[in-house]
């Protein structure tokens, strides 16, 4: 099993492929929409937002931000195609993200060996333990942090980052 330490510095380091994504870019340039089935930067970070929200859930933390504001950034919601008054700015997002970062930071350097193996029902009724559940998120986390490279591509900027 993943230490708690080596996960909280491995999300650490997704934060910061996130922010050298973002350099440069604005606001505007996180809503451009790839040409097929997908969604945009914007959308991206606001979900890893709220899969890190899931994880200070998960730990038994306070979670950042009330439903409403990240409402908008759930799985199935509709792509974010241009600008509307449930979108958050890329600079709240990134701070949120910060935010999120320094709490599961801080409160995985506490997780004990208990901790990890006591097994929670998340999403419904699917159960398995914090430990498991918190791989799955960094998973998550990973699987979306890639595709913000090809999004950064889409504002026409011709360079790779990571």
């Amino acid at each position: 099993m993943i230490s708690p330490e080596y996960l909280a510095s491995s999300l650490g380091r997704n934060v910061q492929i996130i922010k050298n994504q973002v350099d440069g870019l604005s606001h505007e340039d996180c809503l451009i929409q790839l040409p097929f089935r997908g969604n945009c930067m914007n959308w991206i970070i606001g979900h890893l937002v709220l899969n890190r929200n899931n994880i200070l859930i998960l730990i038994e933390a306070e979670s950042l931000n009330d439903p409403i504001s990240v409402e908008r950034y759930k799985r199935d919601s509709e792509p974010i195609t241009e600008e509307s008054s449930d979108i958050l700015s890329l600079e709240i997002l990134m701070e949120l993200l910060d935010q999120a970062q320094g709490n599961i930071a801080n409160l995985l350097q506490g997780m004990t060996p208990d901790k990890l193996q006591k097994q929670v029902a998340f999403f419904g009724n699917t159960k398995m333990t914090v430990g498991e559940w918190l791989i799955f998120f960094y998973f998550h986390d990973s699987y979306h942090t890639g595709q913000a490279e090809i999004m950064r591509q889409a504002t026409g900027v011709d360079d790779k980052i990571i």
